[in-house]
């Protein structure tokens, strides 16, 4: 199997991926949920560090460091910093941020490798469901230094419309900010493995197609 295959089949064997009847906050009715908060071993995030690192190589992505938002967004940042050493051998900086800037000592927002103009920069993130968290932390990435946002990763693009156009949350934050997402894993990727047998759900393939269909981008 592809790294995306096993990465659907990792979020099933972590009670990640789930698939039933969920309500979503928007409202609609999804036969698939997933909640990154099941994630909860040490082994579980060395291999997703593993997963976002196959995507940044995968997409050839170039930047200098990785940027974790706090902060759930912290662990994924360094896991992938490790990941992108021990898999592929490249050497890249890390850094998060604090929900309240320091007052004391080197002072500041931002831990780890403290940015410069120009520097490229890939945040990673678990999932985008309105774009809430880039339109959060890039005004305190350029708050830091004149960086270039190069790209962000995060684990699964629902294609799905947003609730006041036809564009998906993915879209229209990539549109807004002109910033390149990757996801690691897609809708479509989703519905092709359980087609495929990669991981069980069959009972619910035609809802997944039929809700892609009603909602899907």
């Amino acid at each position: 199997m592809g790294y995306k295959q096993d990465f659907i089949k990792f979020m099933v064997d972590s009670g990640v991926l789930t698939f039933g009847e969920f309500t979503l906050k928007s409202g609609r009715l999804s036969p698939y949920f997933m909640n990154s908060g099941n994630y909860k071993t040490g082994a579980q995030l060395a291999r997703l560090g593993e997963f976002y690192a196959e995507c940044i190589h995968d997409n050839g992505i170039k930047f200098d460091t990785l940027f974790g938002p706090a902060y759930k967004g912290i662990p994924l940042a360094v896991s992938t910093a490790v990941a992108l050493y021990t898999k592929f051998g490249i050497d890249v900086n890390y850094c998060f941020d604090r929900k309240e800037a320091k007052d004391h000592g080197e002072g500041g927002c931002i831990v780890g490798k403290q940015l410069t103009d120009g520097e490229k920069v890939v945040i990673i993130e678990d999932v985008m469901t309105s774009g809430k968290a880039l339109r959060e932390v890039m005004p305190k990435l350029k708050d830091a230094a004149n960086v270039d946002v190069a790209a962000m990763v995060i684990q699964v693009d629902r294609m799905e419309k947003g609730l006041n156009g036809d564009k998906s949350a993915v879209q229209e934050v990539s549109g807004e900010f002109g910033v390149n997402i990757y996801p690691i894993v897609t809708m479509n990727d989703i519905i092709d493995a359980i087609r495929d047998g990669v991981v069980p759900g069959s009972e619910y393939l035609e809802k997944m197609i039929e809700y892609r269909k009603v909602y899907g981008v």
